[in-house]
Order: C-alpha cells, then sequence, then structure tokens
C-alpha cells in the first residue's frame, strides 16, 4: 500500500503546511509537477496542503485539488504526519461527497493496516467532529494496542470532552464529563511530569463538569504552582484560577469568586490566548447572580492580551451594561 520508503516522513510538518501558505503560483505549479514525477514526495505535498488548506474556499479548483492530495495519502501514506493535522481536513457539511470518500479510503486503510498506531490516530482524528462513534472504535483499537500509551486515553478523554460542547446541563453531559474525567486520569498516571502538566487544564475542567469539585481544585492549584517555573504560565495562570472562582462561586462565596475572575484577566497571555481569546464560563456565571462590574473590568483586563478578538470584548460589554448576558459561543469552551 505505501510508498513512504521512497522520501520518508516529513521532518517538520507543522513548518513544512506554513512554507506551503507563503507559495507563489509558480511555486505551487512546480511542486505539482514534482509529485507528479515523484507521486511519494511527502514534504512537497505537505506544503501543497498548506498552501491550499488557506486558499481552498478562495481559488477555483483549489478545494478539488486540496481533496485529490488529501485521498491520495489515505491511501498510499497514513502514516505521514501531516496526516495527524488539520491540514487534511474536509468539512462534511461543506463538502459531503469528498467527505465521504475519504471516509471510505480511511476506513479500508484502517482494516488493511489495523495494527498501525500512526494509522488508527491519524483516522480517528479525521473522524473527531463528524463521526464520534467511529473516532471512539478507533481510538479504542489503539488502547487495545499500546494500553501503556498514555496518549489514547487522553484522546479519548479528550473526543468527550467535546461530546460535552453541544449538551446543556443535564444527566447526559454529567455522564460524559465522568467518562472523559476517567480517561484523563489514566493518561495522568501513565505519563510523565512534562506530559502531565499539559493534562492539568483538561483534569480541571472535566472534574469540575463530572462533579468532583475537590479534584477540579486541587488540578487547578496546581496549575497555579506549576506557573510560577515560568512554563505555560499565561495559560496555567488563565486557566487555574477561574476553575478556583467556579469552586468558590460552587461554595457559595462570591467574593472570593470575583476575585479568581479578576486574577484569571491579569495573566501575560498565551499564543492560545492571543487568538482564541479568554474563557467566558466563570464571567458568564457571575452576570447570572448579577454581578456585571466584575465582569466589565475582567474584559478590560482581557483586551491586554486577545489580539484577535475583532471588537468582541467592546461588543459584549455594550450587552452586560444593558443588563443582558452576551452570548459567548466558542468562548465557553476554550
Amino acid at each position: 500500500m505505501s510508498e513512504m520508503g521512497v522520501v520518508g516522513m516529513a521532518s517538520d510538518v507543522q513548518k513544512l503546511a506554513m512554507q506551503g501558505r507563503r507559495l507563489t503560483p509558480e511555486e505551487v505549479a512546480e511542486l505539482e509537477k514534482k509529485v507528479a514525477d515523484q507521486p511519494a514526495d511527502i514534504d512537497s505535498r505537505t506544503k501543497l496542503l498548506g498552501y491550499y488548506f488557506l486558499c481552498r474556499r478562495e481559488q477555483p479548483g483549489a478545494e478539488e485539488t486540496h481533496q485529490r492530495h488529501v485521498l491520495w495519502l489515505i491511501e498510499n501514506a497514513p502514516e505521514a504526519e501531516i496526516m495527524g493535522t488539520p491540514f487534511v481536513t474536509i468539512d462534511r457539511i461543506l463538502q459531503p461527497d469528498a467527505y465521504d470518500t475519504a471516509k471510505k479510503a480511511w476506513i479500508k486503510t484502517t482494516d488493511d493496516l489495523p495494527e498501525s498506531p500512526a494509522v488508527l490516530r491519524h483516522a480517528a482524528r479525521y473522524f473527531l467532529l463528524h463521526d464520534r462513534d467511529l473516532s471512539e472504535t478507533l481510538l479504542q483499537r489503539g488502547k487495545r494496542l499500546a494500553p501503556n500509551d498514555p496518549e489514547w486515553s487522553s484522546a479519548v478523554g479528550q473526543l468527550y470532552s467535546l461530546g460535552m460542547i453541544s449538551l446543556s446541563e443535564g444527566p447526559e453531559r454529567k455522564d460524559l464529563a465522568i467518562k472523559s474525567f476517567g480517561e484523563y486520569q489514566s493518561a495522568y498516571r501513565l505519563s510523565g511530569p512534562m506530559e502531565q502538566e499539559f493534562l492539568l487544564q483538561s483534569l480541571a475542567k472535566v472534574a469540575f463538569e463530572a462533579g468532583d469539585i475537590d479534584a477540579a481544585a486541587t488540578y487547578a492549584k496546581e496549575m497555579l504552582q506549576v506557573a510560577e517555573s515560568g512554563r505555560n504560565r499565561g495559560n496555567h495562570l488563565h486557566h487555574g484560577n477561574l476553575i478556583l472562582g467556579r469552586v468558590a462561586l460552587f461554595n457559595g462565596d462570591v467574593e472570593e469568586a470575583k476575585s479568581y475572575l479578576l486574577r484569571a484577566g491579569q495573566t501575560p497571555g498565551s499564543p492560545q490566548l492571543k487568538s482564541f481569546g479568554p474563557n467566558m464560563v466563570l464571567a458568564k456565571a457571575l452576570l447570572e447572580v448579577g454581578q456585571k462590574n466584575v465582569v466589565l473590568e475582567y474584559f478590560e483586563l482581557c483586551e491586554e492580551f486577545w489580539e484577535m478578538s475583532r471588537g468582541r470584548l467592546n461588543q459584549w460589554a455594550d450587552l452586560v451594561k444593558a443588563d443582558r448576558v452576551p452570548e459567548f459561543g466558542g468562548n465557553l469552551a476554550y
């Protein structure tokens, strides 16, 4: 099946894909000729995928070409690193026929290579948003192959956590939170210190949603302790304080919750916070108990680091001043 041995996997897939986003039309044509002559040149395909992923909505024919490269890779190089990135995404809503074609190819590939961890991991990622049951099946197969690899439990935990986003409060959401928490705990136990640190945010969030308030507080405090060393400081300060604020509010201490909200807004920021922005779950909860002044102050603090807010903080502030609770959208999940 695979022609990977001819050229090998991309050594730095993200860097190559980002290089592709800066290609000129002449360079694209040259790379297309190159992969036509050498189909197993994964690095060149990776650059092309970076290019087409950026312009596939605007440039005529780019979407179809992007799909063609994705399909070739599924059928011939499913273990390539690029297959585990968003650059190979095909949207089921906008491109249903192409999505289904790729789906069939992935199912065949996982049947042909049933014991390849990379293939199972990449296929599961492809199905993560639109075919979660299939994604879970593939991840569980991976867990059976390598039960001591924390990556599988972490991925299953993420799958359950994503499933919570569209659910309102209730038994179904809590059940998913409990399952997610269990998977993240397994991943934490199997991981080394650095990997454990990166799991803290997910652990704290799903522990709270699962109703294990003490565990949520414990993981949140650990985030703040780790932040003192400077590692991932911005994210840890933001999310650790927010979880502790939710715990305080759960326990009826509104003043302490307000204090934690402001501390969360005093984060120096991070690449994620600068682009996707701050989390608004605690802010929303405080608005619902009439604490609009502290939320407006929180918005002002967030302006210091949210570089890509596109005016949303000002829009939300106007709604809050009018005694309305904004629709925070994705900022309730980030």
